[in-house]
């Protein structure tokens, strides 16, 4: 896996070099860092808002505002097109102006959220900003499939435009510090959250991405392969294996398992991870991210998340067969 992201890891290396230096200069100078938003159709626009627009500043967002957005839901997800009128006028009410495009947006902006619920449509929708060189965090799922994921980063590298995605999840305190070695090499990680599905996208990226986000930021990179299983209460389990052995397990939340958890045992003893610790952590890393240029997630490790979620899906139509990362990435590059 690692081998295969190199050339776009080399790439990202000078888009971030020159978008530091740009925002940088910038915050050095006191300016502030306009942010605008691409779909009102998910809580975490109105969330990021909230914070970003509030009458006094957080130190860690000061400076850093949402003027603008584009209001775009999808057409065949309910849940998406009911949410956008309602989220809309909150956003304005909080001094965001609605524009009619995602053009009208750019030219108002330095820095853009691409917050659509629905993956599908992300790659068409980063085009107009990585044109425009504006810097983008991308909500989960970055896109409704890996193929478009691949190409996502490959379009960025090659526009030396700085993005990243995350799930809110990554950022948990207690995970943080399992990756940050608190109880050393992780040789088993297990964690569990909701997986609500959405027809349109593989079983795991539309929700269980948030469990699968806090598996991989514990285990770090290197899996190697997924096989898909049930839980003893139906729930949906996927077994990750790891070079040197190691395991990571993704369960769906069920019987025993409520909301968003797990654990790492490692070289030095055994931790909580997995917990959600609010959207502030995640924020906070965006709005550094925007001011630095720096991504705190490579593409390679978020490419090998998508990848073993595919590969999760994969194993299923293999009615519970163990498929290797390398195999999925090979058939979503060649797409």
């Amino acid at each position: 896996m690692t081998q295969l992201m190199n050339p776009t890891r080399r790439l990202f290396a000078s888009a971030v070099f020159a978008s530091a230096i740009c925002l940088s200069t910038a915050s050095m100078h006191g300016q502030h860092i306009r942010a605008g938003i691409i779909g009102l159709d998910t809580s975490h626009a109105v969330a990021f808002t909230k914070v970003l627009n509030a009458e006094v500043q957080r130190p860690e967002v000061m400076g850093v505002r949402v003027v603008a957005a584009y209001a775009q839901g999808s057409k065949d997800i309910e849940s998406s097109t009911a949410r956008v009128p309602e989220y809309s006028k909150t956003v304005q009410d909080l001094g965001v102006e609605i524009v009619p495009t995602i053009e009208a947006l750019l030219e108002k902006v330095d820095v853009v959220f691409l917050e659509s619920n629905d993956g599908r449509p992300h790659l068409e929708q980063l085009r107009p900003c990585l044109a425009a060189g504006k810097p983008v965090f991308i909500d989960k799922p970055i896109a409704g499939s890996l193929a478009d994921a691949i190409a996502i980063f490959n379009e960025a590298a090659a526009a030396k435009t700085p993005i990243f995605s995350s799930s809110s999840l990554r950022f948990g305190k207690a995970t943080q510090a399992v990756r940050g070695g608190s109880v050393g090499l992780v040789k088993q990680g297990e964690t569990f959250s909701p997986a609500s599905l959405e027809p349109h996208h593989p079983d795991l990226f539309w929700y269980g991405i948030h469990g699968v986000e806090s598996l991989f930021t514990t285990m770090g990179t290197g899996c190697l392969s997924a096989k898909r299983g049930t839980t003893e209460d139906g729930k949906i389990m996927v077994t990750g294996t790891w070079d040197g052995g190691r395991t990571g397990i993704y369960r769906e939340a069920g019987e025993g398992r409520k909301g968003y958890g797990g654990k790492a045992i490692g070289e030095k003893g055994e931790a909580p991870v997995g917990a959600f610790d609010g959207y502030e952590p995640l924020l906070f890393e965006i709005v550094n991210f925007f001011r630095t240029g720096i991504a705190p997630v490579s593409p390679a490790e978020t490419l090998e998340i998508y990848a073993f979620m595919e590969a999760a899906d994969e194993s299923k139509r293999r009615n519970g067969a163990e498929v290797k990362l390398s195999e999925v990435m090979e058939k979503a590059k060649a797409h």
